[in-house]
């Protein structure tokens, strides 16, 4: 699929790997539209895109707002164009706790944006990406949608949720000029964790040996797969590892895991 020209839909696009995303996207020429619930880092995103000398639009959404999500694609139609592309990219890890110390609301909130919402996104814009010439839709899930990490059940069951929704969409769609493709990144230098309300992610004394993978290389390689309608990809050695392990020996891999994150629980 050639992006440049093209509408895409960044959510989560106000830090981190959304922001890195958009700037990608901007460099091949694609129109953005800049999603997230934070104004002052949307706006940030948007003069990091201008500098680029890219266009772009910026809409400040919360996911979990259903009817903002069902006004979007107008909204986006308006500013840039119909939308060629969806990246449903927001997400938010949960408190490092156990289960039975996660207050329901939390679990809830978990699930709402890292789920309902990719959900409710991809209801609203899949009628318009049908009726392009070529279009796509990338889901971010994340090795925890297959490597059990203590601490992180409910933000697992989330990730778990999109890659299965992800593979049935695009089965769906097979007869059609909508690709879609799912995303599973290991670690990635973002700053998630307080995008997710909590004050460190890391705290734990093993954290500092967890290499991670750099944002801006990562958004390369998801746009890369857009480009070549690619149903699959695994970002960052860890990820790589753990989906191997998972299938080779998935009790033992949840062992692994266990050993390298238990002192981040509470």
């Amino acid at each position: 699929m050639e992006l440049k020209g093209k509408v895409v839909v960044v959510t989560g696009a106000g830090s981190g790997m959304g922001r890195q995303l958009a700037l990608e996207l901007a460099k091949r020429g694609s129109k953005v539209a800049l999603v997230d619930f934070r104004a002052e880092t949307l706006k940030e995103t948007a003069d990091l895109v201008a500098g680029l000398k890219g266009v772009s639009s910026s809409h400040v959404l919360d996911v979990t707002d259903s009817a903002g999500v069902a006004k979007l694609p107008a909204a986006i139609k308006k500013a840039l164009g119909e939308p060629d592309v969806l990246i449903n990219n927001a997400g938010i890890i949960q408190p490092f706790v156990k289960v039975n110390e996660l207050p329901m609301k939390d679990a809830l909130h978990v699930m709402n944006v890292n789920f309902t919402g990719p959900l409710m996104l991809t209801k609203a814009f899949l009628p318009g990406l049908l009726t392009r010439p070529e279009a796509h839709i990338l889901n971010v899930s994340s090795m925890g949608a297959y490597a059990p990490v203590p601490g992180q059940s409910v933000y697992g069951a989330s990730k778990a949720a999109i890659k299965l929704f992800t593979e049935g969409l695009r089965s769906e769609l097979l007869n059609t000029k909508v690709g879609v493709t799912v995303v599973f990144p290991g670690a990635i230098n973002t700053n998630i964790a307080q995008n997710s309300g909590m004050a460190t992610f890391g705290a734990g004394a093993d954290a500092g040996s967890i290499k991670m993978s750099q944002p801006d290389a990562a958004a390369k390689l998801m746009v890369d797969a857009i480009v070549n309608n690619k149903p699959r990809l695994v970002i960052g050695s860890d990820a790589k590892m753990l989906d191997f392990l998972s299938r080779l020996n998935p009790v033992y891999a949840a062992k692994v895991i266990y050993k390298q994150m238990a002192s981040l629980l509470k």
